[in-house]
């Protein structure tokens, strides 16, 4: 067949619905970065954070620090996946966006009231040691978006 065929009056390939089977293959052929998934490299990557701290400063408090820094990130994400996962954001397209901005605003003041108790919650704080956790565990995020395409490109061939 030529390409002009398959194509409309404005360049595009013309639209086609898709049976049941077909949109099984193509979810099959292009798989999902599952947000439990990133959780797990983020608790890694907090760990990391606060075995480099440990390295670098030696201090108990600074290791707590980090790890806490950890925690600023890795339980309001874990909380984000766990809603907008659930069986109310599958209801339809229309939860499915509510409740992703719901729990995006939920994840984003869980983060800052978290920052905001550190002081009370970590003896002998460490801001940068802190900062070090957050920063590196936020980093995750990046490296998914990075990957993902791999993994794409990797089940297509």
């Amino acid at each position: 067949m030529n390409r002009e065929a398959l194509q409309d009056e404005d360049g595009q390939p013309p639209f086609r619905r898709l049976g049941a089977e077909e949109a099984q293959q193509l979810r099959l052929g292009q798989p999902q970065l599952s947000p439990w998934r990133v959780i797990r490299w983020q608790v890694l990557m907090g760990l990391l954070a606060a075995l480099i701290v440990a390295l670098v400063t030696g201090r108990q408090s600074a290791v707590w620090s980090a790890v806490y820094g950890a925690m600023v990130v890795i339980l309001p994400a874990a909380r984000f996946a766990r809603g907008v996962t659930g069986r109310l954001s599958s209801l339809n397209a229309g939860a499915a966006v509510a409740g992703f901005f719901f729990w995006e605003m939920f994840k984003i003041g869980l983060s800052v009231v978290l920052l905001a108790i550190a002081v009370r919650m970590v003896p002998e704080l460490s801001w940068p040691a802190l900062l070090t956790g957050l920063v590196l565990t936020i980093k995750v995020y990046w490296l998914a978006l990075w990957w993902a395409p791999r993994r794409v490109r990797a089940n297509l061939t």
